[in-house]
């Protein structure tokens, strides 16, 4: 996961559980940064996702809006735009190693979602 040094170094709330959408994105805005955070059910609550919603090939931020699946036993993204695969657990690309969004950690914290 890349560090960045303007990122918070704890947790801090972004939305509500209820605003999530299982098995696909919804974006926030942190920051003047849209975040795309997908929450994949698993168990008693699932896990929550947090990647940057721009794509690095069309500079559109449309990551958000994208397929969620499996590729090669992997947690992916497809872009809705050139359909290259982002992993969910760090942001690289499956098809493009040189592209790769950033990656925050996720959490659900009671009715709130975090990131880190």
């Amino acid at each position: 996961m890349d560090v960045h040094p303007h990122e918070p170094q704890s947790w801090r709330p972004v939305c509500r559980r209820q605003d999530l959408v299982p098995n696909s994105g919804v974006v926030a805005l942190v920051e003047g940064v849209q975040i795309a955070l997908f929450y994949v059910p698993r168990g008693a609550d699932g896990e929550v996702y947090a990647i940057e919603n721009r794509d690095p090939r069309s500079g559109a931020n449309v990551i958000g809006r994208g397929i969620v699946g499996h590729l090669a036993g992997e947690l992916v993204v497809a872009s809705p735009l050139y359909k290259q695969h982002f992993r969910l657990a760090d942001g690289s690309c499956v098809q493009y190693p040189d592209q790769r969004l950033r990656a925050w950690r996720a959490r659900l914290n009671a009715d709130a979602v975090e990131i880190r």
